[in-house]
């Protein structure tokens, strides 16, 4: 869980702050009184990866369930160095799945094939330092939590409730419905959605 611990921090970031606007608005450049850079900064998180055990079980949770698109699928050698796993020139599937927007915010998948990674046994049932949240905004908690339940592997931590948060510079607090489950590959994901 650690390799993509990083990427999909960055991942959390973004989507937790790229998708209300300025005054708490879709798609006016910032984030329930966060404002957008004066000038644009140096770096923009692209993807997180992470690293599956069964490509196909996890399609069936992040595009089938959340409503991720896939937008590239295919098979890649890989180096061993680079992104440490696996053996020189084994043979990986990566799948890249985006939301709203085309090039930012995207969740990577790659799984190991030939031959494939060695299974690490079961995953943690709780955190700890460096690993991650992986937080995504939803149109239907309710609905697509539930569809989450029935994926293999997913394990809930939280069923969907209301969670009030303070609002930042003496904005009004922020309202937000979501459940918590892990992932078939035990990755935390929080599947949240902003109420008015």
């Amino acid at each position: 869980m650690k390799r993509a611990a990083l990427l999909a921090l960055a991942l959390l970031l973004l989507t937790g702050c790229s998708a209300f606007g300025v005054e708490g608005q879709r798609g006016q450049g910032g984030s329930f009184g966060i404002m957008p850079p004066a000038e644009r900064l140096p770096t923009d998180v692209r993807r997180a990866t992470i690293i599956v055990r069964d490509m196909e079980r996890s399609l069936s949770l992040y595009r089938d369930v959340i409503g991720l698109q896939v937008n590239y699928d295919t098979m890649v050698e890989t180096s061993g160095v680079a992104l440490p796993a696996g053996e020189p020139g084994a043979k990986a599937r990566l799948v890249l799945l985006n939301a709203n927007d085309p090039f930012v915010g995207w969740v990577g998948l790659m799984q190991w094939t030939d031959p494939p990674l060695p299974d690490p046994g079961p995953y943690p049932r709780q955190m700890g330092p460096g690993d991650v949240v992986l937080v995504l905004n939803t149109d239907d908690v309710p609905g697509r939590c539930e569809k989450a339940r029935r994926v293999p592997g997913v394990i809930f931590t939280a069923e969907p409730r209301l969670q009030t948060y303070p609002g930042r510079n003496n904005g009004p607090d922020i309202r937000v419905i979501g459940c918590n489950f892990f992932d078939p590959d035990g990755i935390l994901v929080e599947l949240n959605q902003i109420l008015d």
